[in-house]
């Protein structure tokens, strides 16, 4: 039985050309779609399983990544976009026709991640993006329905396709994390 991971990947992973230049995020609807133009490569691209980030239908996990947040620029049929959740640390606009996740923003300017919008590459016209490198939160799989006892192989479907399963962020993104808490503290002592 094949474990279907996200259809971008689920055949492998693609990976980048290692200069692409930025291009045009799409939404799904057929007519007056949103268009979201991203200047440069994105970062830091995962598998993400958590119940909050936007995937497509059948897929298990979303694809993500970030970039610069003034590298992002709403160019069509912004005002079809919505915040999804308010209350979230990131606020994720989607398109309200058809529900695709165009971006998400972090307004918090503590937060170590500010200054960075989140986006799902397999939704540029463009190919070439950088490849996604790692699978975070992977255990939050089941909080969508998937079963414990799917669990292996879901884990070893990710490393097969060479994306090291965390159930949290990668180990640079933690350090990160964590380097900005301890900045914050050492600014407030």
């Amino acid at each position: 039985m094949t474990v279907h991971i996200h259809p971008s990947i689920d055949s492998g992973v693609k990976q980048g050309t290692g200069n692409f230049a930025g291009g045009t995020l799409v939404c799904k609807c057929a007519d007056k779609p949103v268009k979201v133009a991203i200047k440069g490569d994105v970062a830091h691209n995962h598998a993400c399983g958590c119940t909050k980030c936007w995937k497509p239908e059948g897929a298990t996990f979303s694809v993500v990544a970030v970039v610069p947040r003034d590298n992002v620029k709403v160019i069509e049929n912004g005002d079809k976009l919505q915040i999804v959740d308010s209350a979230a640390a990131i606020q994720r606009y989607a398109c309200k026709a058809c529900g695709t996740h165009m971006y998400g923003r972090i307004e918090n300017t503590g937060h170590p991640f500010y200054g960075l919008d989140f986006i799902h590459p397999e939704l540029f016209q463009e190919g070439g993006w950088a490849a996604p490198g790692f699978a975070a939160f992977v255990s939050s799989v089941l909080e969508s329905g998937v079963q414990p006892g799917e669990m292996d192989g879901i884990r070893a479907r990710l490393k097969e396709l060479g994306l090291e399963p965390y159930d949290c962020l990668s180990p640079p993104l933690m350090d990160a994390i964590s380097s900005h808490v301890a900045k914050s503290k050492a600014k407030a002592a």
